[in-house]
């Protein structure tokens, strides 16, 4: 059988990567034939693994390569106002097509000078990056998407792109109705528009918000960070669509040195007996906000572990250097026996923790299906629309429904 190598180009954010690298992680383990090379775009505004950290989380794994592409040639920074976030988005991917063009061709010259290399067989990008199938069609190569979220999303997302180009609709109308509900084949319920993301009201971002599902129809399939036993009625819908999901480590290395007080102090409580407080690596709160989980959590009496960052200088949050800027006075004397509060943590070795018997999330979909490998019930507290939505599509088992402006 002949040699392949599939080109991944990822979003440079912490679970696209992840997920991209763990995909790849399966592919090549099941195919002898395969490799696999990640290219990693250094983006305005995000941080990504640096190639070094990414090598040593593949330890033991062959055939995976990463080649990095700097931003260098590009002023552009990402908006961190999610109206505006697309619209930069689109500029820099643009901008950057010359050198993933480039990469692409020398991994293609390198092959050709070797008889015993693999053949390119095609080009797997991040939803976000669908402007990129522009360059597998230039190589004549196949191209696939790698669809992080659910299919839930995707298939609103399609819906909305369908009216809008194929029925002529101003889809950015909706953002004057926002108690009005969609009924959309495939879902249990009707979707309100209050949590349609924020981008689809936009005049100048919705239409490249939208042309990146147009760009999906070229590609020969979807991969779905998804599986049928969890949305059915949709992925049933509308192939080529490839359920690959979930698309987890489930068994990370536990007692990273990072996390080894963290781990020890879980070995201690009782099981299922700590609720878990985790937002994402973009989850912050405000000052006033953080003093009413602190005072909830302490009044509650129930065990936790939160893990409590700030916003940060870029899209991403950051952790705090001293945590009593912020906590109530003498929290941690009253809460010692209880609780503990940290910085950034491997979520995934966390929830797999015998101890941990709540999960208090932002919904975002990586932490959905973790919770769920680890059968973790989540109390769900969605900060941006797709999360809302997430939570509203009754992906998260049915219970009472708050948005977000309801806990203010």
């Amino acid at each position: 059988m002949k040699k392949g190598e599939l080109v991944f180009i990822p979003l440079p954010a912490a679970g696209h990567i992840v997920s991209s690298l763990e995909i790849a992680k399966r592919l090549v383990t099941q195919d002898n034939h395969l490799s696999i090379s990640i290219l990693i775009i250094k983006m305005p505004n995000l941080n990504p693994p640096t190639t070094q950290s990414l090598l040593t989380s593949i330890s033991g794994v062959e055939r995976i390569n990463f080649i990095e592409i700097s931003e260098q040639h590009t002023n552009n920074k990402l908006d961190s106002n999610p109206t505006n976030t697309i619209k930069s988005m689109t500029s820099f991917l643009e901008s950057i097509k010359p050198q993933v063009q480039e990469a692409i061709n020398n991994l293609v010259n390198c092959f050709s000078n070797q008889p015993s290399s693999p053949k390119l067989a095609g080009l797997v990008v991040d939803m976000f990056f669908t402007t990129m199938i522009d360059v597998a069609d230039e190589f004549g190569i196949p191209s696939y998407v790698f669809y992080t979220s659910g299919a839930g999303i995707l298939k609103l997302m399609v819906h909305l792109e369908t009216l809008s180009t194929e029925h002529n609709k101003d889809v950015t109308k909706y953002k004057d109705e926002q108690d009005e509900e969609l009924v959309i084949q495939g879902f249990v319920n009707p979707i309100p528009v209050k949590v349609f993301p924020k981008m689809v009201f936009d005049k100048v971002s919705c239409p490249l918000f939208l042309s990146q599902y147009t760009n999906m129809r070229r590609a020969k399939g979807i991969l779905v960070n998804s599986f049928i036993e969890l949305e059915s009625t949709i992925i049933d819908l509308f192939p080529p669509i490839y359920s690959v999901g979930p698309i987890i480590n489930p068994s990370p290395n536990q007692r990273e040195k990072e996390n080894e007080s963290v781990m020890t102090w879980l070995d201690k409580q009782p099981r299922s007996s700590v609720v878990f407080l985790c937002f994402g690596s973009m989850g912050s709160f405000s000052e006033e906000q953080v003093k009413e989980i602190a005072i909830g959590l302490e009044q509650s009496g129930v065990r936790f572990l939160w893990s409590l960052r700030k916003k940060g200088q870029s899209l991403k949050s950051e952790d705090y250097t001293d945590f009593n800027e912020v906590l109530p006075r003498e929290f941690f004397d009253r809460t010692a026996e209880i609780g503990k509060v940290i910085g950034w943590v491997s979520q995934v070795n966390i929830l797999g923790h015998s101890s941990i018997g709540g999960f208090v999330s932002h919904c975002g979909w990586n932490s959905i299906l973790e919770s769920l490998w680890f059968g973790v019930p989540i109390a769900t507290w969605p900060f941006k629309d797709r999360q809302k939505l997430w939570e509203d599509l009754g992906t998260i088992a049915n219970g009472p429904k708050l948005f977000c402006g309801d806990f203010n």
